[in-house]
């Protein structure tokens, strides 16, 4: 085979896309949108998990999977910001012995982030968004996160989760399901009757109230929490409330949950952290 032709200049160097894949990229342009200054990866995360019986497996990774579109979409083409595909299947112990449910173990997370971190960084990126959509893996990730930045301390290395950022979400959700609507609840299948409804399945059940709750002070999650199974709490495997689910409640969800990564994500990259070298 033929040695290939040196690179110019011209080749080598960053063009604005209209999407923003790596997946889709020549290796030429990924060298260089590697090499821009604050060059951020966002690598989305969701879970295969059972979600009642009326949201699909994948339904934590479709929703880092749209937003994320949703988000990009709305900064500078110019921004140095591109984004992985999701990673399907996460860290769900918790839902074991419900039909669907497929996980990784903790060690094989740490060790795929790991892997996949240390090469973007190596490549020349100098940051990673590890955008979680799964509730169950926050914690595992932020372990992730900790040991690839010790492993390449020139990558930031920033682990997030897609409920937990944006201002004002939990807001539009009535109580006890602001926070005790933990899984396949209103929220979730709200936002899932706004993104794909197609996806959703007439049941909206109502089921984790008030069975086997921790003693007082403990709380599932939260300031004391207590590391919950799923059969510990429901019988469909819904931890919430679903009964009034509706797609004008999930618009308004994703609305602002747009917004505020959008904010977030334009004050990342108009920053130096951590601290660039030129």
């Amino acid at each position: 085979m033929d040695q290939a032709a040196p690179m110019s200049e011209e080749d080598r160097s960053p063009r604005p896309l209209g999407e923003r894949r790596l997946e889709r990229l020549q290796w030429p342009t990924f060298e260089a949108v590697a090499q821009q200054p604050g060059s951020t990866v966002v690598w989305p995360f969701g879970a295969f998990e059972q979600h009642g019986p009326q949201l699909p497996l994948g339904t934590d990774a479709l929703f880092a999977d749209r937003l994320l579109d949703a988000v990009l979409a709305q900064l500078d083409p110019e921004l140095p910001i591109w984004r992985l595909p999701p990673q399907q299947l996460g860290f769900s112990p918790e839902h074991l012995g419900s039909p669907g449910t497929l996980t990784l173990s903790a060690s094989t997370l740490l060790s795929l982030v790991q892997s996949v971190g240390e090469q973007l960084a190596d490549a020349g990126f100098q940051r990673l968004v590890l955008f979680n959509a799964h509730g169950g893996q926050i914690a595992l990730l932020q372990v992730a996160a900790r040991q690839l930045r010790a492993a390449r301390p020139g990558m930031a290395v920033l682990p997030c989760f897609l409920w937990s950022g944006p201002e004002g979400v939990m807001d539009l959700l009535p109580e006890p399901e602001r926070h005790h609507g933990l899984h396949a609840g209103l929220a979730e299948t709200s936002l899932m009757l706004h993104l794909a409804p197609d996806q959703v399945g007439p049941s909206r059940p109502r089921d984790g109230y008030g069975q086997r709750m921790p003693p007082p002070g403990w709380s599932l999650e939260g300031a004391v929490p207590t590391a919950w199974l799923t059969r510990d709490l429901s019988h469909s495997g819904v931890i919430g409330d679903a009964s009034d689910a509706s797609g004008e409640l999930g618009a308004a969800l994703h609305q602002r949950l747009q917004e505020g990564w959008v904010s977030l994500f334009r004050g990342l990259l108009q920053s130096d952290w951590p601290s660039f070298q030129p």
